[in-house]
């Protein structure tokens, strides 16, 4: 518990000065997260199949090209169709050079659809950020609310499992209560700080989903974990894991943000 907490607290001294200043301090930030997230659940992939090093190079710098696109103070959530056109290429290409034991089919699957999942989330960060600050608050406030209180709830009176097979720990009173939570909070911050005449019940709505994919966030990175047989995809904060698994419902709160806000 005494590292979790100091962890918690090196990380937020870290982290909050950057989103308060945000520009290229910002994009650094955001940007060395994204590299290490890309070499968390790559080297989880790799404790059962290797990919070749110089494909594994070249998926990882248009990667970064996707992640790193919106730095130009971009202010709607856009990125360029032909980033994902060179990534596309990028990892399917060397099938047809590359032998099957050293790049399959099964690594070319996996390395598109991982680095679809988080450049675009990555990205999507910094746009959040350009946008308004308030913005990128109100879903991490959620995902933090909800994370929070799904874990006190589940270990209060959580009796019902959720997903054994992926969280044996996570149980459904635990879920109700963090999105319960989770909902509350960011209904009362956007309503008293970002916007007081907005709709209520469009707020609450929007609350309510971002809350309920930053919880299927967690569970689909546990998923994967599991899959390969590991407990964390790092251990860069002590008592906590890797960067993974600290914005795992980040990233997917994110993605959520970007399409229910088209809406509103």
């Amino acid at each position: 518990m005494k590292k979790r907490v100091i962890s918690a607290i090196i990380a937020l001294i870290i982290i909050i000065p950057l989103i308060i200043l945000g520009g290229y301090a910002y994009y650094f930030g955001v940007g060395v997260l994204s590299i290490i997230g890309f070499y968390e659940i790559v080297s989880v992939y790799e404790k059962e199949n290797k990919i070749h090093p110089f494909v594994k190079i070249l998926i990882f710098i248009s990667y970064l090209c996707i992640v790193l696109s919106s730095c130009n103070k971009s202010l709607d959530f856009n990125i360029d169709y032909r980033l994902y056109i060179l990534n596309l290429f990028v990892c399917l290409l060397p099938l047809i050079f590359v032998k099957k034991k050293k790049y399959s089919v099964n690594d070319a699957v996996f390395m598109l659809a991982v680095t679809t999942l988080l450049s675009t989330a990555f990205n999507f960060l910094i746009i959040i950020r350009n946008m308004n600050v308030l913005y990128l608050i109100y879903v991490v406030l959620i995902t933090i609310m909800s994370d929070t209180f799904a874990h006190f709830f589940g270990t209060k009176i959580g009796k019902i499992k959720l997903c054994p097979a992926v969280s044996p720990n996570k149980t459904v009173e635990g879920l109700i209560g963090g999105v319960f939570f989770g909902t509350f909070f960011g209904t009362v911050f956007y309503l008293t700080i970002i916007n007081t005449y907005a709709t209520v019940f469009n707020i609450i709505l929007v609350s309510l989903v971002l809350s309920l994919i930053s919880a299927c966030g967690d569970l689909v990175f546990s998923a994967i974990k599991r899959n390969f047989g590991v407990k964390d995809y790092g251990n860069i904060m002590p008592g906590h894991g890797g960067v993974l698994d600290r914005l795992d419902s980040i990233l997917f709160a994110v993605l959520a943000f970007s399409y229910l806000i088209s809406f509103f």
